[in-house]
C-alpha cells in the first residue's frame, strides 16, 4: 500500500480504540454467565454484531450542530428488551439550544416523546426529564405537527417511540428535528481529532452497552421470583401513560407458562413479549414471540390467555393463535405493556400465571382452536411483511 498524504496510512491508528473494544466485547459475549449451549453463544455473536452497528451509528451519524433522529434499535440491532411493536428514534441534544421538531402523524397506536438526562449504565438507569405523547400536540387535519423545545439543564437525548398495535393496518409517520441557529449552514469539514474522538466514542459505547444490558434486568426483572409477573405499575423511567408488568420465566421443554390478562379497552396499545437472556427481543419477524391485543384472541370472558412454550401447545401438538414461541430459550424475560392509558391500572387488570405441562394445555384452554400449518404460516408471513414495511436501518 502506498503512503498517503502525511505519512504511511498504517500509522494513522484512528481505529485502534475500536479494535480493542471489539476484542473486549467479544470476550464479554463469549463468556456470558448465562450461556448454556452453543446456540446461546452463537446468538450472542449475532447480538454483538448489532452492538457494533449501534456503536458506529450513534458515534458517526450524530452531529450536535445538525441534529437528526437516528434509529439504532431494530431487528438487526436488539437491546434493552426492545419492543417488537416499536420504532425507536433518538436525537442528541445540547443544553440551552432551541430545537424544532416537525412531523406527520401516522396511524400507529402511540407516539411518545421523552427527554433523558444521561444514559443507562451498568450501575444506574437514565433520568427522565420530560415525557408526553401526541395527545399534547396540536396535530392538524392533514396530520402535520410542529413543536419547539429548549434543551433544559441536564438534557442529553430526545427519544421518540412510535408504537404499533395493529401491524397490518397502521402506518408510519415522519419526523425531523433541527437546530434553529444552525439550519442552512454547511457542516464542518472532518478533522483527524474529530474522527479520532468518534472512534473513541464508538469504543466506549460498544463495551458500555454490553455491560449495561447484562446488568439492567437484575435491577427489575430478575428481582422477581421466576415464573411470576408483577402487578401493573407505571413503567420505570418516566414514559408517559405507560404501565407495565414484568417477570422472567424458566421452563423445561415439556412445560408451558399460561399468562391470562384481561383485554384492556382503556388504552390504544396492549401487548406481551418474551425476550432472551441477552435482554433483547427474540425473533419476532419469523416467529411469534410477541402479540398485541389486535393480534391476540380474547375468550368470551374478555381474557386473553397466552401460552409460552417451546413446543406447540394446541390439540394434537398444533400451534394456537396465542402461542408465544420460546425459540430454544429455556429462560428469558417477559414483559406486558399498556400505552396511552386513560386510567391507572389495578391488580385486577394485570396478569395471572400458571405453569403446566404442554400436554395439559388443550384441556385447560378448551377454547384454543388448533391452527393448521398453513394458517400459522400465514400469521408469520403477515409479521414478516409488516416488519419490512416499517423497517428503518
Amino acid at each position: 500500500m502506498s503512503d498517503g498524504p502525511g505519512g504511511a496510512s498504517a500509522a494513522y491508528g484512528l481505529t485502534a480504540p475500536l479494535q480493542e473494544a471489539i476484542a473486549e466485547a467479544e470476550e464479554l459475549i463469549a463468556n456470558a454467565p448465562f450461556i448454556r449451549t452453543e446456540a446461546d453463544r452463537l446468538e450472542g455473536y449475532d447480538y454483538l454484531a448489532g452492538r457494533i452497528r449501534m456503536a458506529m451509528q450513534t458515534a458517526f451519524d450524530y452531529d450536535l450542530e445538525r441534529p437528526l433522529f437516528i434509529n439504532p434499535t431494530h431487528q438487526f440491532s436488539r437491546q434493552g428488551l426492545d419492543n417488537p411493536d416499536a420504532i425507536y428514534f433518538h436525537a442528541y441534544l445540547r443544553e440551552g439550544v432551541d430545537y424544532v421538531v416537525r412531523g406527520v402523524r401516522g396511524t400507529s397506536a402511540d407516539l411518545s416523546f421523552q427527554v433523558m438526562g444521561g444514559s443507562y449504565s451498568a450501575d444506574s438507569a437514565a433520568t427522565s426529564l420530560m415525557a408526553f405523547d401526541e395527545r399534547e400536540l396540536d396535530v392538524a387535519e392533514d396530520g402535520t405537527f410542529e413543536f419547539s423545545y429548549t434543551a433544559e439543564p441536564g438534557a442529553k437525548t430526545l427519544i421518540v417511540r412510535e408504537v404499533f398495535n395493529d401491524w397490518e393496518n397502521e402506518a408510519r409517520g415522519t419526523l425531523t428535528i433541527e437546530r434553529a441557529d444552525t439550519v442552512g449552514r454547511p457542516r464542518r469539514e472532518p478533522t483527524r481529532e474529530a474522527l479520532a474522538k468518534k472512534y473513541e466514542v464508538a469504543a466506549r459505547s460498544l463495551v458500555g452497552s454490553i455491560r449495561t444490558w447484562f446488568a439492567f434486568p437484575h435491577f427489575f426483572q430478575y428481582k422477581e421470583p421466576v415464573n411470576t409477573l408483577t402487578v401493573p405499575a407505571s413503567t420505570p423511567g418516566g414514559l408517559s401513560s405507560q404501565f407495565s408488568s414484568i417477570g422472567h420465566y424458566e421452563l423445561d421443554e415439556d412445560e408451558a407458562m399460561v399468562v391470562s390478562v384481561p383485554r384492556c379497552e382503556d388504552c390504544t396499545y396492549q401487548a406481551i413479549q418474551i425476550g432472551s437472556d441477552w435482554y433483547a427481543s427474540t425473533d419476532y419477524e419469523t416467529h411469534q414471540t410477541s402479540l398485541t391485543k389486535a393480534q391476540a384472541v380474547a375468550d368470551d370472558d374478555g381474557v386473553m390467555r397466552f401460552v409460552v412454550s417451546e413446543r406447540p401447545p394446541g390439540p394434537g401438538g398444533a400451534p394456537i393463535a396465542n402461542w408465544l414461541e420460546t425459540t430454544g430459550h429455556r429462560t428469558g424475560a417477559v414483559m406486558l405493556r399498556w400505552q396511552q392509558l386513560t386510567r391507572d391500572l389495578t391488580a385486577a387488570d394485570g396478569p395471572t400465571v400458571e405453569v403446566v405441562k404442554v400436554a395439559d394445555v388443550p384441556g385447560l384452554l378448551p377454547g384454543a382452536r388448533a391452527l393448521s400449518e398453513e394458517e400459522y404460516a400465514g400469521r408469520i408471513a403477515a409479521r414478516q411483511r409488516a416488519v419490512a414495511r416499517r423497517m428503518i436501518s
